[in-house]
């Protein structure tokens, strides 16, 4: 089979959803004739026709809340954020409403809310922004963020299945860059579950999106130049967290390096921190480190922007001083 990109992937699957449940529709800004702004739905209208392919209107809360509307109906809504920056309009529908429906009124809420995040694009701080610490706090919704083309495929396909909200970010940078070849058949990969992206012995690298590509780089530049072997965990799902991944990483190397592109305050870095310190603490043989993007907002200019996000390079920087602990 021959390869496709991220973004040919999860076009691919909202297209066998699609085919394969009548009950999933599509809705967002632009996702009908204009094909999305990034093309991922291009070419599903003319196959499945404006009843399944919606083109909304510029509210990101109305459409969050018709989305949970149809949700309860027994559809199947996906619904696309123009940049997942602006889901912080839907915060309210998503927090308020959409979380905590079950609980409160026993009613399901099976929708996906997608969109394009990060940055590495040069996009400045109102297209770049990765939003996923604020909603994995949320009891109710399930955060999901790929950093493969099989990944996308397989946990978007899961995303339209489950019955609870699902929060699906896609990395605008990996949408052309990266490629795979699809698994043959119906390929589902399970939310809440990591994968080990590389093996090793000396430290463990735990990440996403992104950043599990600059992970995979700097590990084989430490394989070459320092004789490390560098483990690196490709989180997948962030809500839930895959705890006894986590946990046997570090209870293999014994020594821990946290990466993310979201800011460093708050970030999800902390939280497996803390994980670990709980469970694993007699297992480490050093502080477990971070590295992130810096506390500010992310800048047009491109060096600026080279600064305040993570590189290869500071992973390089980190991964030495905790080999040297």
């Amino acid at each position: 089979m021959a390869e496709i990109t991220y973004l040919e992937a999860i076009r691919e699957a909202l297209d066998e959803e699609l085919q394969r449940d009548p009950n999933v529709f599509l809705m967002g800004e632009d996702i009908g004739a204009y094909g999305g702004a990034f093309k991922v739905t291009d070419g599903l209208l003319a196959k499945y026709g404006e009843q399944r392919v919606i083109d909304t209107p510029i509210s990101e809360i109305a459409i969050v809340g018709a989305a949970a509307g149809a949700g309860h109906m027994g559809m199947r809504p996906v619904v696309e954020m123009q940049f997942i920056d602006f889901i912080a309009n839907a915060y309210d529908m998503l927090t308020n409403y959409v979380a905590t429906a079950r609980y409160r009124a026993f009613l399901p809420c099976p929708m996906v809310v997608r969109g394009p995040s990060g940055g590495y694009v040069r996009g400045g701080p109102f297209h770049s922004q990765n939003p996923e610490a604020g909603f994995i706090h949320t009891p109710g919704l399930k955060v999901v963020y790929p950093a493969t083309a099989e990944d996308a495929k397989g946990l978007m396909k899961a995303a339209i299945r489950d019955d609870d909200c699902v929060l699906f970010f896609e990395h605008k940078y990996l949408y052309r860059r990266v490629k795979g070849v699809m698994p043959a058949g119906d390929h589902v990969v399970p939310i809440g579950k990591a994968r080990t992206a590389r093996e090793g012995r000396d430290l463990s690298i735990i990440t996403y999106a992104a950043t599990v590509h600059k992970a995979l780089e700097a590990a084989e530049r430490l394989q070459a130049e320092d004789g490390l072997s560098v483990e690196v965990i490709d989180l997948r799902t962030l809500a839930p967290l895959d705890d006894e991944a986590i946990f046997a990483t570090v209870r293999k190397t014994n020594r821990v390096l946290v990466v993310h592109e979201d800011t460093r305050t708050g970030g999800i870095a902390g939280e497996i921190t803390a994980r670990i310190n709980e469970t694993c603490f007699a297992h480490l043989d050093a502080p477990v480190l971070r590295v992130t993007a810096h506390d500010i907002p992310l800048p047009y200019a491109p060096a600026l922007e080279d600064f305040v996000l993570p590189q290869v390079a500071d992973i390089v920087t980190a991964a030495r001083r905790l080999a040297a602990w």
